[in-house]
């Protein structure tokens, strides 16, 4: 059968596909859970930007005056919080910020963020928020390894990008068979319904899964996605008119100045644009926003399932494998029963 109508009708049967099936696997398990860590990190802050907004507001305050002393503020927050006593006091920034207090009872402490002019309690403090959505951008931007964490973070990219390739290769069922590959069937067993889950999921989500793989690349190395963008249609807009000198008589030089305005982006400036865009979800308000966060988690269920898959495939088969060679190994080591030693019989 030539390779074209074995590949649309009976993909399995081709060694392509037995090839670049293996490279999926060790592949996906070589980078599934670094995938995984990216993709649900990337979700924790797709809204950091709107969160940020909000602790900002609450973070502001109207000066009304000379801030209170540490006794001043400390006999507020007691009539507000009583038998809480004010161990520690940070200010904000600049004298538009709220400051945050540690108070404590007994045993117990808890922060709370206050206005320095009148000790008026705005909940609890923020500072803890601001934390952990830095702790979460490290860990997607550079894995805690700096630069070198970003540089990682770019091969990432790209091999993830090609790992999704490699899936969708192996997805393909054949011409009269493609429909089940989109949905989850009824009536199997567990072993077929984990590989029809992890072929639904990684089908309806490669599209972003790649997206997401290439421009975290681009992040890194831009060089070569703005070259080939250039190479077809430019990316830097054109340069303005620069201003004239125009001398008079009377008066001397005068210099002509063009006000300044923003150049317009070019296509090529749009679509490397985009691509920011993309990753982050920041297009078409906060519905497309959550759908990213959502859909950030896929990678958890691919590479549970590809772990299952692997254990069903090959762990499992290997472990039957050798205890039944342990098991032929001991009964071939069993003494012989002592009738037949004692008539030197053979066995």
């Amino acid at each position: 059968m030539p390779f074209a109508k074995g590949w649309l009708k009976r993909p399995q049967n081709t060694w392509i596909r037995k090839a670049v099936f293996q490279v999926h696997l060790w592949a996906g398990l070589s980078l599934g859970l670094y995938i995984a860590v990216a993709c649900v990190s990337g979700s924790a802050i797709v809204f950091r930007n709107d969160v940020y907004d909000v602790l900002v507001t609450k973070l502001k305050v109207v000066a009304t005056g000379p801030f209170l002393s540490e006794q001043e503020l400390g006999q507020v927050l007691q009539r507000t919080h009583p038998g809480y006593t004010m161990r520690s006091v940070r200010p904000g920034r600049d004298g538009y910020e709220a400051s945050e207090v540690t108070l404590s009872r007994g045993g117990s402490e808890m922060e709370r963020l206050v206005n320095p002019y009148t000790g008026e309690d705005r909940g609890p403090a923020i500072s803890g928020w601001f934390r952990l959505f830095r702790w979460w951008s490290d860990l997607h931007g550079n894995l805690f390894l700096g630069s070198g964490g970003m540089t990682a973070n770019a091969i990432g990219g790209a091999l993830t990008a090609a790992l999704c390739l490699t899936g969708m290769v192996i997805w393909w069922p054949g011409v009269s068979q493609w429909r089940r590959g989109l949905v989850i069937r009824r009536g199997v067993g567990w072993k077929r319904l984990t590989w029809d889950l992890h072929g639904m999921v990684g089908f309806w989500t490669f599209a972003l899964l790649f997206m997401w793989g290439l421009t975290g690349f681009y992040f890194v190395f831009p060089q070569p996605f703005r070259a080939t963008i250039d190479y077809f249609t430019p990316v830097n807009p054109p340069r303005l008119p620069q201003a004239q000198n125009a001398p008079r008589a009377s008066q001397g030089p005068v210099t002509l100045t063009v006000p300044r305005r923003r150049r317009p982006l070019t296509l090529g400036g749009k679509i490397l644009r985009d691509f920011s865009l993309a990753h982050y979800g920041n297009f078409l308000g906060w519905k497309v926003k959550a759908l990213w966060v959502l859909l950030g988690l896929s990678p958890v269920v691919l590479y549970f399932s590809a772990l299952v898959m692997w254990w069903n495939r090959v762990v499992w088969p290997a472990i039957r494998r050798g205890r039944v060679r342990s098991l032929r190994s001991d009964e071939t080591t069993l003494p012989l029963p002592e009738s037949t030693v004692a008539s030197g019989k053979s066995i």
